[in-house]
């Protein structure tokens, strides 16, 4: 029975497994760019990712297989379960989480960097006469990879002589809990935490500010998101618009129709911006007579149709999306008063908290849905995805910075090859700090034991297992600051949260970085949701002519869907009238002019 249902986990895991490499694909899919795709750029960002996400959803497994081993009715484990069929499946998600660990590093760390610079080597005429073969592109990108091989030669070598934790002096040291923590880990498995320390210290600066954005505007997006283009709001403005450019032309060349020297400079100037704008208006017409189905079959009017009907629908998804984030962050919140406040060992272990103190509702929920497996994994998947979705509408808003300067922009079907690279980057470092959100700040007591109990009663022998079948209230939940002898023999923590743990016990700075970080967390997230509230979003009209554009050069024009703003000021997107009517924004004519 026990095989069975160890397997019937494991098949969990490996179905979820394949939806998240379906996930993965659809995001590098939607974003790379139709034009300009390589398909080693492809596999490398959807195996990355899928990498990074079946690290952060093997927890669920890691608590199902500990928990299973106990009966969290009566307090006391299975009489299958002896201790050394315990240590079996640690051993088993152990070697799991290091093997994942040591893939996400090195993904990240050298196989994406190789990716970009095999990318860049890339030189189509030398391909084409012959002078560029894929040795020397090979070697090319390999001598600018070098460098950052060396540094993860450094990281894992100070990782393994730097000291630790195990010579300190303190009460919450002679736990049993911090004790199994401090003794059981070695140079190789310490080196390895260094190096993920590091780098989830390193995604929780970025999951502050691009995860912390796309919380907050990714149910607002929901609710304020208008089609992807309004077909009667575009269609009239633009003919209004097209209406007075061409009355503006013609009445520049009625009044200079005599003049033997031609149009005055200024007329001239003015004149060659109008028949830009012209230009423009004419393809926004094409975009709106698009939208709203002309050319296209009854299929593609009939889904149009379906879309608007199910638009109230999108919009309730987006108050109950909302409603779900504030819950969270609320949860979030409290769990860090908690650690703040409770935490047994303070900035020493990286506020480890030894046992809940304040109610924490999305712990209680994972708890409770523990023991009914898989209800806590779909819980925890969906919970997952939010925060990775709510990172990706961070990217693709704020774009890729380096300070004020953007580097590269994220866009649906406009994404570069290198700035797919660099975001997933980016997305790989920020789930790192997911991981490390999930497991310590928002469902802590689910993440460590589940719904694993224990029966507090004293006990005759060391090594039986006291019996609460008519002592209910001696039963009590397991945690890290448990003395009892019988919580000894009966919980077991999760490989995962012991390894989070060790980082932060062993390493406490980064423990102390990755805690008081969520201050800035809840503080981001609070502004942008008020000011996504508050604010009137707009359409971004001239990144659309853009897209438009580009396409027509092609000969591709076709429905181009507007996306999440490329700026910190573009929030959402909406378009707000004038009061003639006419779409408000800056004039297209300054535009061109400024290009």
């Amino acid at each position: 029975m026990a095989l069975i249902q160890s397997a019937l986990i494991w098949v969990v895991y490996a179905v979820v497994l394949v939806l998240v490499v379906a996930i993965a694909s659809v995001f590098v899919y939607i974003y790379q760019d139709t034009r300009e795709r390589s398909a080693v750029v492809t596999i490398v960002c959807i195996f990355t990712l899928t990498s990074l996400l079946a690290t952060v959803i093997l927890l669920p497994v890691d608590v199902a297989l500990v928990s299973s081993t106990t009966s969290s009715k009566l307090g006391r484990r299975k009489d299958w379960a002896t201790q050394n069929r315990v240590d079996n499946i640690t051993l088993t998600l152990r070697i799991v989480y290091y093997t994942l660990y040591s893939l996400d590093a090195l993904l990240c760390l050298i196989v994406v960097p190789f990716t970009y610079f095999w990318y860049e080597e890339y030189d189509e005429v030398a391909t084409e006469e012959g002078t560029q073969t894929i040795g020397t592109r090979l070697w090319g990108a390999f001598k600018y990879t070098i460098a950052f091989i060396f540094l993860v030669v450094i990281l894992f070598l100070v990782g393994f002589f730097v000291p630790v934790a195990k010579d300190r002096k303190g009460a919450h040291y002679d736990l049993d809990f911090f004790k199994h923590i401090l003794e059981d880990e070695g140079h190789g498995e310490r080196a390895l935490s260094f190096a993920l320390g590091l780098l989830i210290t390193i995604g929780t600066l970025i999951y502050i500010l691009y995860t912390a954005a796309g919380f907050a505007l990714l149910p607002i997006a929901f609710i304020k998101s208008a089609p992807a283009i309004s077909a009667p709001t575009l269609t009239a403005n633009t003919a209004s618009d097209l209406e007075q450019n061409r009355e503006r032309q013609r009445q520049l060349e009625g009044r200079n129709a005599g003049r033997e020297d031609g149009l005055p400079a200024k007329d001239r100037r003015e004149l060659d911006a109008l028949i830009r704008e012209e230009r423009t208006l004419v393809r926004r017409e094409r975009l709106a007579a698009e939208a709203s189905g002309e050319g296209h079959g009854w299929l593609v009017k009939t889904w149009m149709k379906i879309e608007a009907v199910f638009r109230p629908i999108k919009l309730i998804g987006g108050i109950l999306l909302m409603l779900v984030a504030i819950f969270i962050w609320v949860s979030m919140l409290l769990t860090f008063i908690d650690k703040a406040k409770n935490s047994v060992c303070k900035s020493h272990c990286g506020y480890v908290l030894g046992h809940i103190n304040i109610f924490n509702p999305m712990n209680w929920i994972f708890i409770k849905a523990a023991k009914v497996f898989p209800i806590d994994y779909v819980i925890f998947l969906l919970l997952v995805l939010f925060f990775f979705s709510s990172s990706v509408v961070g990217i693709a808003s704020i774009g890729i910075r380096f300070l004020w300067l953007k580097i590269f922009q994220i866009r649906k079907s406009h994404t570069l090859p290198q700035a797919l690279l660099m975001a997933t980057v980016m997305l790989t470092l920020i789930v790192l700090a997911i991981n490390y959100s999930m497991a310590m700040i928002v469902a802590p007591q689910y993440a460590h034991y589940g719904p694993q109990t224990f029966c507090d009663r004293p006990l005759r022998h060391p090594d039986e297992q006291p019996d609460c079948t008519h002592h209910t209230k001696a039963i009590k939940p397991c945690s890290e600051v448990s003395e009892s002898q019988a919580a000894a023999n009966v919980c077991t923590a999760s490989v995962g949260s012991t390894f989070l743990d060790s980082i932060s016990i062993n390493f406490s700075f980064f423990g102390a970085v990755d805690f008081w970080a969520q201050i800035a967390f809840f503080a981001v997230y609070l502004i942008i949701f008020v000011t996504s509230l508050v604010r009137t979003p707009k359409l971004d009209e001239y990144q659309m002519d853009q897209d438009a554009e580009e396409e027509e050069e092609e000969g591709l024009l076709a429905s181009t869907g507007r996306r999440f703003g490329a700026t910190w000021q573009d929030i959402t997107g909406r378009a707000k009238k004038r009061t003639d009517g006419s779409q408000e924004g800056p004039r297209l004519v300054d535009n061109e002019e400024e290009d």
